[in-house]
């Protein structure tokens, strides 16, 4: 299977809507209905109004649309990272890695705003590695500011992510503070035109504009699954991240700064659960992508196979065991 991803083949595509499809099946089989949290923005409970009515009807909606997002992020994911030659040669490991990691928690596999979010993730962390030595910078960097800004009306707390991108502009472009204004902007344009329609609306409240913040330890329930689920996310990661380290000296700057920023974006999605903290794993989602990028590294640069065998075959038995025998799946 691993080296089936490692090829860069268009029917590599279906292959990995099969293996999807396959990891998965339990989302169909059980379906659960769509994830709601107190800090879900107003956008988000917008597009649940859409689909309320069909929702109730069909139990496999949600599902679908979770499955269909989990899909989509998985080979934008890989198109990103092939496009910007982030690894030796393109593969499709890391649309391969997303769907794996993401079947190690039932929430992550839930239709909720955290996963919606994704998507603009994606999006954003392709506009920063445009960002670097481009001539006509300004477009982009309003554009990242205006994506952050737009999710945090569909997750508020997702607005922490302005940290990553300060920081990224940081790392890819020279200090400019007319970046940086332009940034903080693209930001705030949404609130603007937010509150104009609550003014005109006459429903305008402070607390409406700007929920408030609040930074605690989330209080989640122990089990050797979760255990389990950790441990294989960790030990790739760190894998990952040591034949990165080794690769670094025949990277491009660019490529460095690219893996320095998924770095960073890893970093910035681990703290914002602790944001507006909820007892629940769907907020950990966010953290999926980089965590999948490193993943790629080590499924692809070992020169001896039989290393990341074993390590997507546990992986997967784990998965089915976890979802035909552990908790939360049924």
């Amino acid at each position: 299977m691993i080296g089936i991803f490692r090829q860069k083949n268009p029917a590599n595509i279906l292959v990995l809507l099969f293996f999807g499809l396959l990891i998965k099946l339990p989302m169909f089989v059980h379906p659960h209905s769509v994830s709601v949290q107190p800090k879900d923005g107003v956008l988000f409970h917008s597009i649940l109004g859409l689909f309320s009515k069909a929702g109730t009807t069909n139990s496999i909606l949600y599902p679908s649309l979770a499955f269909l997002l989990l899909f989509t992020q998985a080979l934008s994911l890989t198109t990103l990272i092939n496009n910007f030659r982030m690894m030796n040669r393109p593969n499709y490991l890391p649309g391969m890695a997303y769907l794996l990691i993401t079947s190690f928690f039932p929430e992550w596999n839930y239709f909720s705003a955290p996963l919606l979010i994704n998507t603009l993730l994606i999006f954003v962390l392709g506009w920063l590695f445009k960002m670097y030595n481009h001539p006509k910078a300004k477009g982009i960097v309003f554009n990242t500011g205006l994506a952050i800004g737009i999710s945090s009306f569909i997750f508020f707390p997702s607005i922490t992510f302005i940290i990553w991108v300060l920081f990224a502009l940081m790392i890819m472009r020279p200090f400019r503070i007319n970046e940086w204004l332009l940034c903080l902007l693209g930001l705030t344009s949404p609130y603007y035109f937010y509150g104009i329609y609550l003014f005109l609306s006459g429903s305008w409240t402070p607390e409406k504009i700007l929920p408030y913040l609040t930074v605690q330890m989330p209080s989640l329930q122990q089990s050797i699954w979760l255990a389990a689920s950790a441990l294989l996310l960790m030990v790739p990661f760190l894998t990952g991240g040591y034949f990165i380290q080794d690769n670094l000296r025949r990277m491009l700057i660019q490529i460095r700064k690219g893996w320095s920023l998924v770095l960073v974006y890893l970093l910035v999605a681990i703290f914002v659960p602790f944001v507006n903290t909820s007892n629940t794993f769907e907020n950990w989602v966010m953290a999926a992508p980089p965590f999948a990028a490193f993943h790629a590294c080590t499924y692809f640069y070992p020169q001896k196979k039989l290393f990341p065998l074993v390590l997507f075959w546990t992986s997967v038995a784990f998965v089915l065991v976890y979802q035909y025998y552990g908790p939360h799946w049924n």
